[in-house]
């Protein structure tokens, strides 16, 4: 997994594994998810993200056991 974050144009992408795209939904604006094939989620893009999550330039990355 991975976070692109760009300043620029202030988009976030949090991807979950490499796949192409095969459909999207929308479900509010500025937020799609990405489906492959098999309708598994591979990305989630933000758009915005600097007003719609608290530091898109910090990330924090924990794992529960």
């Amino acid at each position: 997994m991975k976070v692109i974050y760009d300043p620029a144009t202030d988009v976030m992408r949090i991807v979950f594994r490499e796949a192409i795209a095969e459909d999207y939904s929308e479900d509010r604006p500025g937020v799609k998810v990405d489906y492959d094939l098999e309708d598994k989620i591979i990305a989630i893009e933000i758009q915005n993200a600097s007003n719609l999550v608290d530091d898109p330039r910090t990330l924090n990355h924990e794992v529960l056991e």
